[in-house]
């Protein structure tokens, strides 16, 4: 419990929030909602006065120590980029002649509300359309690199999140030999199919482009069709890795949805189809990257109450049964599209 309360969120209380609203001259109608975040705290005000045309706003307070303002501020450029080049994405609101904003321990930011549900990836011409906004999203994402934002490495999201897992003590101790056993395995395959002078591409990329980042809005009114959210993980990485967690299924299913997805994508811009071997590789990299974060974030008061079971014997069994099957995926044949 006093881990809990020392936490930095633990200070983000409601009158907080509306006093960080005020100091930019918005007045809240009282109405509050914390929306589903881990990462950060994301809250919907309503206003009793629009801004820039808005009744309704998000507020993201960005989790303390995580990213330098440089870096957010990196995202926020990124955004304004994406969306001047008629990208579909949600950036932040420009106020006061700033987008990154500072409330005791917090930055934050302010954007407006958009709608929508998780797109219908089984339809061939949703994954062709969420593919051309992704092949427009990369080209703008080309022009320049991120300077401040890091990449997506084998490094940082395997070895050094294993290392510390192991370090830390966090696996239980009848399971530890066999996770690490699994891990140093699955280590040497990415290491082999991911080499130092990777050959392809790396630009800058939304970074966690799962169906849960693309609202859908209905195709008959104004904006309709994909919008992206949360830019929170961007970084500098390949291009595959805004694709590979859209398909889903058997060999057979993602196959047919790589071919729709990649069809759109390739209106806009060349696929590097060396990138493909990458797919089970960043699978099995987020799945280690994961259990850390989990891990690294248990002394935030949301973690325990929403994670219950992650930390036991079973948790981590089915870690090791999940590298061993991705050292048989990595393996595989890579799809042909």
């Amino acid at each position: 419990m006093a881990e809990s309360l020392a936490h930095p969120y633990h200070q983000l209380t409601p009158d907080r929030v509306m006093d960080a609203l005020l100091a930019l001259g918005l007045w809240p109608d009282g109405r509050l909602l914390a929306l589903s975040s881990y990462e950060n705290r994301v809250y919907r005000v309503h206003l009793d006065e629009p801004v820039q045309g808005h009744l309704a706003v998000v507020l993201k307070f960005y989790r303390p120590g995580r990213w330098s303002r440089d870096q957010i501020l990196e995202e926020h450029r990124f955004a304004a980029e994406l969306a001047e080049a008629e990208v579909p994405v949600v950036a932040p609101l420009l106020l006061q002649g700033q987008t990154l904003h500072h409330e005791g321990l917090f930055d934050y930011s302010v954007s407006p509300v958009r709608g929508g549900r998780m797109p219908e990836l089984d339809d061939p011409e949703t994954l062709e359309w969420i593919g051309r906004y992704l092949g427009r999203l990369h080209n703008t994402a080309a022009v320049r690199p991120f300077e401040h934002r890091p990449a997506l490495d084998l490094y940082s999201f395997g070895k050094e999140p294993a290392r510390w897992l192991l370090a830390q003590g966090q696996i239980p101790l009848d399971v530890e030999s066999a996770w690490h056993n699994a891990f140093e395995e699955a280590w040497s395959v990415m290491q082999a199919l991911w080499p130092s002078d990777l050959p392809v591409q790396v630009l800058r990329i939304h970074g966690d482009c799962h169906p849960g980042n693309i609202l859908w809005t209905p195709t008959g009114q104004a904006g309709g069709g994909p919008h992206f959210v949360d830019l929170d993980d961007a970084r500098m990485g390949p291009a595959v890795q805004d694709l590979w967690m859209l398909p889903s299924g058997e060999r057979r299913q993602r196959t047919l949805q790589w071919s729709s997805l990649l069809e759109g994508y390739e209106q806009m811009r060349n696929f590097d189809r060396r990138e493909l071997p990458l797919i089970e590789v960043l699978r099995t990299l987020r799945g280690v990257h994961y259990s850390a974060w989990l891990a690294r974030r248990w002394s935030d008061p949301a973690f325990a109450p929403s994670f219950p079971w992650f930390g036991s014997p079973d948790y981590w069994r089915g870690q090791v049964l999940m590298l061993q099957e991705q050292t048989e995926a990595m393996q595989e044949p890579t799809l042909v599209l």
